[in-house]
């Protein structure tokens, strides 16, 4: 559903992106892990066409993104922090993108639009929000035109543990619907539910991408966020586990 050749990316003297080569299929929850700086949020905005990369291609359901922004509209999309007009109200906010997205004729998903009880704050302006609400807003967003690819980044951060586990719960059914998930978090223990792939990158290098399966295995952690923290940690038992399924200079890491 997302196949990524060569894309490379620099700021300045940063190399946020190093020739990057992935392949992401439907029914897949990959989370995209590394320390900060490591480039998770450039690859993410790459894909979105937020940010241009300097080199490479990107191709969504087989068609490369080239400007042309159609292929968005079966994308949701949660940023870590979201941004939207100070005085606009959240009812406003909702009704502005239905009208943006042409919804009349769409089967929307407001599951977490009623679970969050936001119709109860819709007069609500978003300069009063608490950042918790924020969060909520911009995930009932993400899921409301019911996309094939779900891009979230840091969803729990700044939920209280009921919302959080509503959240999750969520990504888990939109999972069994085969739909793709990529998903960036430092909490690693909010990614063992659902986790199938684990994609790590450092210093805009991508280190690997795996099963999650096959990462217990090699690391031999039950738990995925304990496999992820040896990890980070430089922990792992040599670089002859990453070479059995992705080599950091092949020319393709996929799945």
């Amino acid at each position: 559903m997302i196949r990524i050749e060569h894309i490379s990316k620099r700021f300045k003297k940063l190399q946020a992106l190093d020739d990057i080569n992935a392949i992401f299929n439907n029914g897949q929850v990959v989370s995209l892990i590394g320390p900060n700086g490591s480039g998770k949020t450039t690859l993410i905005k790459s894909i979105l066409g937020m940010v241009k990369a300097d080199s490479g291609k990107i191709f969504v359901n087989n068609t490369q993104i080239n400007g042309d922004p159609s292929y968005r509209s079966n994308i949701g999309y949660m940023p870590q922090i979201g941004r939207y007009p100070d005085n606009m109200k959240i009812g406003h906010l909702f009704a502005m993108m239905k009208d943006i997205r042409n919804a009349k004729d769409m089967v929307l998903d407001e599951e977490l639009l009623k679970k969050y009880d936001l119709e109860k704050i819709f007069e609500k302006p978003m300069r009063t929000l608490s950042g918790g609400t924020r969060q909520k807003v911009s995930a009932a967003l993400a899921f409301l035109f019911n996309p094939d690819i779900l891009i979230l980044d840091e969803p729990t951060a700044g939920l209280d543990p009921l919302s959080s586990e509503i959240l999750k719960e969520k990504i888990i059914a939109e999972k069994k619907k085969n739909k793709l998930i990529l998903i960036t978090s430092h909490i690693l223990s909010d990614l063992e539910e659902f986790t199938t792939h684990v994609m790590y990158m450092q210093e805009g290098k991508l280190i690997f991408l795996k099963e999650a399966e096959t990462l217990q295995e090699e690391t031999g952690e039950i738990k995925i966020s304990k496999a992820i923290a040896r990890i980070m940690k430089g922990e792992q038992p040599g670089n002859d586990w990453i070479d059995k399924v992705f080599h950091l200079n092949s020319n393709k890491k996929t799945i």
